[in-house]
This record gives C-alpha cells, sequence and structure tokens, in this order.
C-alpha cells in the first residue's frame, strides 16, 4: 500500500489523479491510502510500500518506529494528543531553513501517522528526504522581485545538478526577472526575453542579456546557441508544449527545464503528452502552486 500527502488546497487535483489513473483510494484527512504502487504528481510526499503496527502503548509505538529507522516525520489524522508524544520520542529531526543548494539529507526520512489508538501505519520509504516533503529556504528577500525565484532553488537544490558556470541559457517569458536573477547568480550567461521588462535592478546585473519582445516569436535560428532552456511562462499547456517542441527541432538546446501551469483544473492528457516526450520528468515541488515542473534532456 501507497500513502499519498494531498496538497494543501489541492486535493481535489489528487482525486483527479487517482481516478484518472483508475486507482481507488481511501482518504483520510489529507492522506490518500491505495493498494497501486504509484507516486501522484499531485502529493507533497508519497509513503511507499507501507505497513501497519499494532502498539500497545505510547512507549511501545516509539520503539517500534525506532526499530525501523531514524528519521520519522509525523501527519496526525486523530488521536493527535497521543500521536503528539510517539513524535516526540523519536529522534529529532530537522525543520530549519535551508540555504540554495545545501548538500541533501544523508538519512531517509520516513512518515507516520496514528490510525487508532493501536495502529500505525508508517513507512521507512518516501518520496522525499525532507519531514513530509516540505522545503524551506533561507530567503532572499532583497533581491528577487517576486517568490518565483524559490522553484528554481528547489529544483537546483533536489532534483537536478546545476549547469557549468559560463554556460549560455535563455529564460522564456522572464519578467519581473526572478529566475533569470537565480541564473545569473549561478554564473551562466542569461538571454533573458519578455515583452515586460526586467526589474531595473535584476536587468543592470552584467551577465543578463534582455531581449523586449515576445517569447513565443523569437525564432530559434537566428539567436545564438544555447544549452539550457527555461521557461516560467503563463501559458496553456497546449502552448508550452508546441514551443518546447518548436525548440527542441530547430536549436541547439540539450536541457529544458518549465513549469506547466493550469488556468483550470489539471489536464492530465496533456501532461502525459509531456512524460513521452524521452527523457522527460515531472514533479509538484513544495514551491509550486497550481502547476508542475517538467524537465528533460535531449
Amino acid at each position: 500500500m501507497n500513502i499519498a500527502l494531498a496538497l494543501y488546497q489541492l486535493e481535489s487535483e489528487l482525486e483527479r489523479e487517482l481516478i484518472f489513473r483508475n486507482i481507488s483510494f481511501e482518504k483520510h484527512d489529507r492522506l490518500y491510502f491505495f493498494e497501486t504502487n504509484y507516486c501522484p504528481l499531485f502529493a507533497q510526499v508519497t509513503w511507499i510500500n507501507c505497513q501497519t503496527i499494532t502498539i500497545s502503548s505510547i512507549n511501545d509505538g516509539m520503539k517500534k518506529l525506532k526499530a525501523l529507522g531514524r528519521n520519522w516525520a509525523l501527519f496526525s489524522i486523530g488521536h493527535h494528543r497521543r500521536a503528539q508524544l510517539i513524535q516526540e520520542g523519536l529522534p529529532k529531526i530537522n525543520h530549519d531553513p535551508i540555504t540554495f543548494l545545501a548538500q541533501h539529507p544523508q538519512h531517509p526520512m520516513g512518515g507516520w501517522t496514528l490510525l487508532n489508538e493501536q495502529t500505525i501505519i508508517c513507512s521507512t520509504e518516501t518520496t522525499s528526504r525532507y519531514p513530509l516533503g516540505k522545503i524551506e529556504f533561507i530567503e532572499n528577500k532583497e533581491v528577487p522581485p517576486s517568490r518565483a525565484y524559490l522553484k528554481l532553488w528547489e529544483f537546483f537544490t533536489v532534483h537536478c545538478t546545476p549547469p557549468e558556470p559560463g554556460t549560455t541559457v535563455i529564460d522564456m517569458g522572464s519578467s519581473p526577472g526572478g529566475w533569470s536573477w537565480v541564473l545569473s547568480q549561478m554564473k551562466l550567461n542569461v538571454i533573458s526575453v519578455d515583452k515586460a521588462p526586467l526589474e531595473d535592478r535584476i536587468a543592470s546585473i552584467p551577465n543578463i542579456t534582455f531581449l523586449q519582445e515576445s517569447a513565443f516569436a523569437l525564432n530559434p535560428h537566428t539567436m545564438k546557441p544555447v544549452r539550457w532552456f527555461f521557461s516560467d511562462i503563463i501559458c496553456y499547456p497546449e502552448r508550452l508544449l508546441a514551443f518546447v517542441t518548436k525548440w527542441m527541432h530547430e536549436s541547439s538546446v540539450e536541457h529544458f527545464v518549465c513549469t506547466i501551469k493550469f488556468q483550470g483544473e489539471a489536464d492530465f492528457t496533456v501532461i502525459d503528452q509531456f512524460l513521452k516526450i524521452p527523457n522527460s520528468k515531472i514533479v509538484h515541488m513544495y514551491h509550486n502552486k497550481h502547476e508542475l515542473m517538467w524537465w528533460c534532456r535531449k
């Protein structure tokens, strides 16, 4: 059995995803129990191959969880005081904000809940090494013009090795400039494209070249070679799919990193079309909202 923790206020999307995949589920608060070996996109974290443990007391619960693993994150769905007392008796886990490109946690993070007074459901195998998939950063509140930069921070800290310094990259639909700022701080040569201007403090960064024009109208054949393509552009998923397909066929880009944004309900048919692109991955990161992060290496 797997258990998925639904994203706060996006529970309906997780339910739609499971129904789309023909997966039956049982809901307990924001936890969704199902028998299929599947890790949903619209989950904050998924606990894999869960097991059920019978306990006789709080101390017995502590002892049995400790015997299985070191790090445990609780999501409480009932008997909250009893569950919290068990959690307090387990080794402390670090909830402190991290720095950009911080080293990954060394040990796996388990997840557990108390189903009733005598029953723990838990897994030592989860989809995140951070407690309940929650990743907080020590934020830069002075320079970035919006909090969108945190998506790239999370992407490169958790999911992908950054480009080598000096690599030429393109940031499509870049205004007001949060992603271009992150890329510039990584010592990349950034071509930043948008019809709307960048914030002045971003536009003045020396390794950012700003093109004030439509990203969709840009001709790949007239551009200097770029190795990475970034997009946090607001558009329908179908238009983004056509956009990246064009650049895949007509440019030297090797890596694509894009947010797939949904104005209404998530379209899982289009999501599957993105996943059919060779070497593609899609995740919902902690700093995504009603969107997904897609990336691939051509």
